[in-house]
């Protein structure tokens, strides 16, 4: 009997997920409030929006942009409000400003190391092949060839 329900206990989990219903007075807040949890990142799972995440602050989080919501402020006002809160890392998108630089060059500048390591070993190789032995080099090589050949 115990055998029988053992598939059904590992996938009473999954079925225990709580969905969100919310409910909004106009549908345009509905669409604003939507569209903030799905560009706003949680600040727990860090690689999913709002929207995504399950963590308990995720969801204070989605209840705080509900508010603010249906309290007729606007998405800009919204996200002023948890940056100000959290910080630019709540952002998916963070502006532009010198705490935020090295998020917005860095890609670009090892971009550029790369490439500029690259071109010198290119270089550097090609110096190498370019280097040609001197006749007593090339008799020296000869003659250490036929020594290890016998």
């Amino acid at each position: 009997m115990m055998r029988r329900l053992l598939p059904f206990l590992f996938a009473l989990p999954l079925t225990a997920q709580a969905i969100e219903i919310r409910h909004f007075d106009d549908p345009d807040k509905q669409q604003r409030y939507e569209r903030l949890i799905e560009e706003l990142r949680c600040l727990v799972c860090q690689n999913q929006s709002l929207a995504d995440s399950d963590a308990d602050l995720a969801q204070d989080l989605r209840d705080e942009v509900y508010t603010i919501i249906q309290s007729g402020k606007n998405e800009e006002e919204a996200v002023k409000f948890l940056t100000d809160r959290y910080g630019d890392f709540v952002l998916y998108r963070p502006p532009f400003k010198v705490t935020t630089a090295l998020l917005w060059i860095g890609p670009f500048l090892l971009l550029a190391a790369g490439g500029a390591l690259l071109w010198r070993q290119v270089k550097r190789r090609n110096t190498a092949d370019d280097l040609a032995l001197t006749d007593e080099e090339k008799k020296r090589l000869e003659r250490l060839r036929n020594n290890l050949e016998g």
